[in-house]
């Protein structure tokens, strides 16, 4: 990719607004400034802390904050969150997709989502290996431990924190290990682990 194009990327971070709280905002000023300097060669440091201000209608409940970003930051919204239900997943495959950083085109995920066919989302393999949904990380359950890819598509904030915390561990899983796990778990900025669980009978191949 040439600097031009870079400089073109929007890039997103979602950010979970908890009763009037932005939470894990440290792991997404740390993703977001990473990010500014792999593809801009921005050295400056950007603090989320100090140019998020909350809107009065938006401090009770769960909201969604949007910043779009490139080598500076171009919008915040805010939206009111709405959890999607999600029981059924499908197996799709694509070898050479690479959504390694949160762009704000998805077009890559939007054409993989059209093969869902009747179920609520997809589960993306990639060179045999477990990666994500369409829009989330993924932790299984083997009955004692919660595991996530090692090789996800993109390493998710929650993902990481869960990491750090030493909630869930992380593993290559090839397409071949489904079978030793009984369910699994949705996870992104706006979704803690079991908030949103899928039965591993619901993935369909």
């Amino acid at each position: 990719m040439n600097w031009s194009i870079r400089y073109m990327c929007r890039l997103l971070e979602t950010i979970k607004i908890e009763d009037g709280y932005p939470c894990d905002l440290e792991l997404h000023n740390e993703r977001m400034n990473s990010v500014r300097f792999a593809l801009f060669g921005r050295t400056d440091y950007i603090d989320l802390n100090g140019i998020i201000t909350i809107p009065s209608d938006c401090r009770r409940g769960v909201f969604k904050c949007r910043v779009v970003y490139a080598h500076d930051i171009i919008t915040i919204g805010f939206e009111q969150y709405v959890k999607r239900i999600i029981k059924t997943l499908k197996i799709v495959r694509d070898d050479n997709i690479d959504y390694s950083y949160k762009y704000e085109n998805r077009e890559c995920l939007h054409k993989l989502l059209r093969q869902k066919d009747d179920c609520d989302d997809i589960l993306i393999i990639k060179r045999n290996l477990v990666t994500d949904t369409s829009f989330s990380n993924i932790v299984f359950h083997d009955g004692q431990r919660w595991v996530t890819p090692s090789d996800p598509l993109l390493k998710g904030t929650k993902r990481e924190l869960l990491l750090l915390e030493g909630i869930i561990e992380q593993e290559y899983l090839s397409i071949n290990d489904m079978h030793r796990f009984s369910r699994a778990s949705l996870i992104n900025a706006m979704l803690e682990l079991e908030d949103s669980v899928v039965e591993t009978a619901g993935i369909v191949f």
